[in-house]
Protein backbone atom coordinates (compact mmCIF):
# COMPACT_ATOMS: atom_id res chain seq x y z
CA UNK A 1 0.00 0.00 0.00
CA UNK A 2 1.26 3.46 -0.87
CA UNK A 3 1.71 5.87 1.99
CA UNK A 4 -1.38 8.05 2.38
CA UNK A 5 -3.48 5.87 0.08
CA UNK A 6 -6.10 3.39 1.33
CA UNK A 7 -7.20 0.31 -0.64
CA UNK A 8 -10.86 0.62 -1.62
CA UNK A 9 -11.58 -2.35 -3.89
CA UNK A 10 -10.25 -4.40 -6.78
CA UNK A 11 -10.52 -3.00 -10.28
CA UNK A 12 -12.56 -6.06 -11.26
CA UNK A 13 -15.25 -5.12 -8.72
CA UNK A 14 -16.22 -1.99 -10.67
CA UNK A 15 -17.48 -2.82 -14.15
CA UNK A 16 -16.79 -0.27 -16.86
CA UNK A 17 -19.12 2.74 -16.76
CA UNK A 18 -20.56 1.81 -13.37
CA UNK A 19 -19.94 2.65 -9.72
CA UNK A 20 -19.97 0.87 -6.39
CA UNK A 21 -20.18 1.98 -2.79
CA UNK A 22 -17.26 1.14 -0.55
CA UNK A 23 -17.76 1.07 3.20
CA UNK A 24 -14.67 1.52 5.34
CA UNK A 25 -14.34 1.51 9.11
CA UNK A 26 -14.24 5.01 10.61
CA UNK A 27 -14.95 6.75 7.30
CA UNK A 28 -18.16 7.76 5.52
CA UNK A 29 -19.03 5.62 2.45
CA UNK A 30 -17.16 6.29 -0.77
CA UNK A 31 -18.41 5.97 -4.34
CA UNK A 32 -15.86 4.41 -6.72
CA UNK A 33 -16.45 4.94 -10.44
CA UNK A 34 -15.00 3.27 -13.51
CA UNK A 35 -15.40 5.65 -16.45
CA UNK A 36 -14.06 3.86 -19.51
CA UNK A 37 -11.23 2.29 -17.51
CA UNK A 38 -10.37 5.45 -15.55
CA UNK A 39 -11.21 5.31 -11.84
CA UNK A 40 -12.54 8.07 -9.60
CA UNK A 41 -13.73 8.32 -6.00
CA UNK A 42 -16.12 10.75 -4.34
CA UNK A 43 -18.13 10.89 -1.17
CA UNK A 44 -20.82 8.22 -1.41
CA UNK A 45 -23.91 10.24 -0.50
CA UNK A 46 -25.68 13.16 -2.12
CA UNK A 47 -24.96 16.40 -0.29
CA UNK A 48 -28.62 17.42 -0.48
CA UNK A 49 -30.49 14.59 1.25
CA UNK A 50 -27.97 11.80 1.93
CA UNK A 51 -29.16 9.41 -0.81
CA UNK A 52 -26.65 6.71 -1.74
CA UNK A 53 -25.08 7.69 -5.05
CA UNK A 54 -24.48 4.04 -5.92
CA UNK A 55 -28.27 3.87 -6.44
CA UNK A 56 -28.13 6.86 -8.78
CA UNK A 57 -27.83 7.21 -12.53
CA UNK A 58 -24.41 7.40 -14.15
CA UNK A 59 -24.17 9.24 -17.45
CA UNK A 60 -20.81 10.09 -18.98
CA UNK A 61 -18.88 11.80 -16.16
CA UNK A 62 -21.93 12.78 -14.11
CA UNK A 63 -23.83 11.04 -11.32
CA UNK A 64 -27.48 11.83 -10.69
CA UNK A 65 -28.94 11.38 -7.23
CA UNK A 66 -31.73 8.77 -7.18
CA UNK A 67 -33.98 10.82 -4.89
CA UNK A 68 -34.17 14.39 -6.19
CA UNK A 69 -32.16 14.28 -9.45
CA UNK A 70 -29.31 16.52 -8.33
CA UNK A 71 -26.31 16.00 -10.62
CA UNK A 72 -22.62 16.10 -9.78
CA UNK A 73 -19.48 16.11 -11.90
CA UNK A 74 -17.57 12.98 -10.92
CA UNK A 75 -14.16 14.38 -11.80
CA UNK A 76 -14.48 17.59 -9.77
CA UNK A 77 -17.32 16.78 -7.34
CA UNK A 78 -19.06 19.99 -8.39
CA UNK A 79 -22.82 20.18 -7.76
CA UNK A 80 -24.29 20.86 -11.19
CA UNK A 81 -28.04 21.05 -10.55
CA UNK A 82 -30.43 21.86 -7.76
CA UNK A 83 -31.44 20.89 -5.21
CA UNK A 84 -27.77 20.15 -4.42
CA UNK A 85 -25.66 23.22 -3.76
CA UNK A 86 -22.74 21.61 -1.91
CA UNK A 87 -20.04 19.80 -3.88
CA UNK A 88 -19.02 16.18 -3.24
CA UNK A 89 -15.66 15.42 -1.66
CA UNK A 90 -13.25 14.10 -4.29
CA UNK A 91 -10.43 11.68 -3.46
CA UNK A 92 -7.28 11.25 -5.56
CA UNK A 93 -7.17 7.70 -6.95
CA UNK A 94 -4.39 5.50 -8.21
CA UNK A 95 -4.20 1.90 -9.33
CA UNK A 96 -1.58 -0.50 -8.02
CA UNK A 97 -1.80 -3.95 -9.52
CA UNK A 98 -5.49 -4.83 -9.32
CA UNK A 99 -6.23 -2.50 -6.41
CA UNK A 100 -8.02 0.85 -6.50
CA UNK A 101 -6.50 3.09 -3.82
CA UNK A 102 -7.52 6.58 -2.71
CA UNK A 103 -6.07 9.35 -0.60
CA UNK A 104 -8.92 9.89 1.85
CA UNK A 105 -8.04 13.50 2.55
CA UNK A 106 -10.66 15.15 0.32
CA UNK A 107 -9.61 17.76 -2.19
CA UNK A 108 -11.60 20.66 -3.48
CA UNK A 109 -12.15 21.14 -7.20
Amino acid sequence: MSQGFTPLCKTSEVAENTLIQVDLPDHPPIAVYNLGGEYFATSGYCTHADAALCDGYLEDDKIECPWHAAKFDIRSGKALTFPATVDLDVYPVKIEGDQVLADLNPTSP
